[in-house]
């Protein structure tokens, strides 16, 4: 029986409302989704809380194009966040339901921080895991191990939602039950996936 609902953030409960390359062209043109799949690689190192991603951004933006503020591209690309309402609606109604709601999701600290600051998750959830401060990142397993050990709870009563595939299979194989599910695929989409596996909400 499903006891838990551990939910992504980006896709699933919040989104950027122009999109994070297309945020960025503002910035460098034509350029702009090259360079953000660039320095999305360089956040990749800080999701596990190792190190501060605005330095690494700024050099990055000095060799690629000085002319661009580094603290300003960040705000509109990483701290330019849109909550998804039908989806915080769902939210409340799996915990009138009895459930634990519990965020998890990938973040360096800069953002995670603003995330807990700017968009209130923490008195939303019950628990919010963040990579940065687990030590550990989606797909890897040490991040499902680490919810499943702050949670005290089986792998089996814990259903994982996200928009990545990959990350939805590596839940799998940790034993939780996991749907993939992005916010593009509409309420009802997840609202089935969630009753597939029991979990029916009014």
């Amino acid at each position: 029986m499903i006891r838990h609902v551990l939910l992504d953030a980006d896709g699933v409960l919040q989104r950027h409302p122009v999109g994070w390359a297309a945020a960025a062209e503002g910035f460098l043109g034509e350029r702009g989704a090259d360079f953000f799949r660039a320095v999305t690689e360089l956040e990749r190192t800080c999701l596990s809380g190792d190190g501060d991603f605005l330095p690494l951004l700024t050099a990055e933006l000095a060799r690629e194009a000085p002319g661009v503020s580094a603290e300003e591209l960040y705000v509109e690309v990483w701290h330019t966040i849109e909550t998804v309402a039908t989806t915080l609606e769902v939210v409340h109604e799996l915990r009138d339901a009895g459930l634990g709601v519990h965020l998890g999701t990938n973040q360096h600290e800069r953002r995670a921080a603003y995330m807990r600051r700017e968009l209130g998750y923490d008195e939303l959830f019950d628990e919010s895991f963040y990579s940065c401060d687990l030590g550990a990142a989606k797909p890897a397993p040490a991040f499902f191990a680490s919810v499943l050990d702050r949670l005290d709870a089986a792998a089996p009563d814990v259903l994982f939602v996200d928009d990545s595939e990959p990350n939805v299979v590596a839940a799998r194989e940790c034993g939780l039950a996991a749907e993939r599910w992005h916010v593009d695929d509409g309420i009802e989409a997840l609202r089935d996936r969630l009753s597939g596996h029991g979990v029916v909400l009014s």
